[in-house]
């Protein structure tokens, strides 16, 4: 039973997660990010965001839920190993992109509480 509503609401969460990656999208932009890639997959991993200001690179994972703070629990460790993997595929892939400092941000997203930033928010 809980597998058949999973499968049910596989659609509907796939389109607020896509909602929400394009609001954070809109708030790096706005801070002046250039946006470089979306949805990078690798094998090992996934980002939602990469995003570059100046020389430096942020590699963000995007998260919504009903409250931000449901949202900031949802970055679990095993899933920023799984980012950090990706990060590191995605910079032998771009070896001629110059950057003097990485980071991985998290971008907190809540229906009621709208978007926040939070820049380092781990390290790999």
């Amino acid at each position: 039973m809980i597998a058949a509503s999973r499968a049910r609401n596989a659609p509907n969460s796939y389109k607020i997660g896509v909602a929400a990656e394009t609001r954070a999208k809109l708030l790096l932009e706005a801070k002046s990010y250039r946006i470089l890639a979306e949805r990078y997959k690798t094998k090992g991993g996934e980002i939602d965001l990469v995003a570059q200001r100046g020389d430096h690179l942020a590699f963000v994972e995007v998260k919504c839920r009903r409250t931000q703070e449901e949202a900031a629990y949802a970055v679990l460790p095993r899933q920023q190993a799984r980012i950090a993997t990706a990060a590191e595929v995605f910079l032998g892939e771009h070896a001629g992109l110059s950057h003097e400092s990485a980071s991985f941000d998290v971008i907190l997203v809540s229906p009621t509480q709208g978007l926040s930033h939070i820049e380092q928010a781990f390290l790999a």
